[in-house]
């Protein structure tokens, strides 16, 4: 299964793609250069900086054709070869290596570099939740690949969006409070919403994109027993009994999983995933458990990214990270 309705092929998006080496996996735009947030109007959108992520099978490989044909991309870690800057994409941050305020075209663009193997244990597993968390919210997909691995593991990243999501909402809401439950996953924890980012950021990313939320999610909430969907209404009713709870608490990614129960059992007991959830479903407090869980997935992996940038030339604000 392809992402739905989300290609975009202007020529802008190709032109600045084929700049690059082409041995990618998986492609794509996000942030506010890409799609209109609310408040903000046309012309400040393309002053923007554009951001991209590519997954490449072989960062090596990709990193030193990259250096032949982009060498001032990078900061000075360029000196260093692509064999050290692939373990410092690999080993550090969330397996992602940036290079940021980068001239393109008359646009300023920032591209994040992952293996298409640590993209994918992301997107299942959620051990950083970083470029997992820019794909529960609308993308621009400019390559994607046949990999039927990867292609089930985009999806299995935005069903476990919408079970954390149901776990932290009443038993009834609207398709708009889903979508900001799911836009604000990744912001959980995130030293940027503390000391820089509007704090209005979540609902600007979803106020003028509800349609592009559907479209990514429409087919997963008719399809799931969990809810009931009216989406003529735009109206949902989600499964909040202990049973209910229990069964998306073991869908939940594993590091979630991992999260939530050492916040739960005390040291030394080390009782099974599946009993400490059992409790968990039992808890009124629920949502607040699965909530604190994603704080400390996504504050750590952000405290990590931080880390990275202090060495680097390049190191971009607050807002360029996001």
């Amino acid at each position: 299964m392809t992402l739905p309705a989300l290609h975009n092929t202007s020529v802008l998006y190709r032109r600045i793609l084929s700049q690059f080496p082409q041995d990618i996996s998986l492609a794509f735009a996000y942030g506010s250069g890409v799609f209109k947030q609310h408040g903000t109007s046309q012309g400040q959108m393309e002053k923007n900086m554009l951001d991209f992520v590519f997954a490449v099978d072989d960062p090596v490989t990709w990193h030193t054709m990259n250096l032949l044909q982009n060498r001032k991309h990078y900061s000075i870690l360029k000196l260093l070869g692509p064999t050290v800057i692939s373990s410092i994409q690999n080993d550090h941050g969330a397996s992602v290596y940036y290079n940021t305020l980068v001239p393109v075209d008359g646009r300023i663009i920032k591209y994040g570099v992952i293996s298409t193997d640590s993209l994918i244990d992301d997107l299942i597993h959620w051990k950083t939740m970083y470029v997992a968390g820019r794909l529960h919210k609308p993308v621009r997909l400019l390559v994607q690949s046949e990999s039927r691995k990867l292609r089930a593991a985009l999806v299995a990243n935005l069903k476990s969006a919408v079970t954390a999501s149901f776990l932290m909402l009443p038993e009834s809401f609207t398709e708009e409070d889903l979508f900001l439950q799911i836009a604000g996953l990744s912001y959980a924890g995130d030293f940027r919403m503390v000391i820089g980012e509007d704090k209005s950021k979540v609902a600007n990313i979803v106020k003028d994109n509800i349609q592009h939320f559907r479209i990514l999610y429409s087919n997963i909430l008719r399809d799931c027993p969990q809810v009931v969907y009216k989406p003529h209404q735009g109206k949902l009713e989600v499964d909040k009994s202990p049973e209910g709870q229990f069964t998306q608490l073991m869908a939940l990614p594993r590091t979630l999983q991992q999260r939530i129960t050492k916040l739960v059992d005390p040291p030394g007991k080390n009782r099974d995933v599946e009993e400490i959830l059992l409790q968990v479903a039992q808890d009124p407090d629920c949502g607040t458990v699965v909530q604190q869980g994603l704080w400390k997935t996504v504050s750590y992996s952000s405290k990590k990214l931080m880390k990275m940038w202090k060495g680097g030339r390049r190191k971009p604000s607050v807002s360029q990270m996001s």
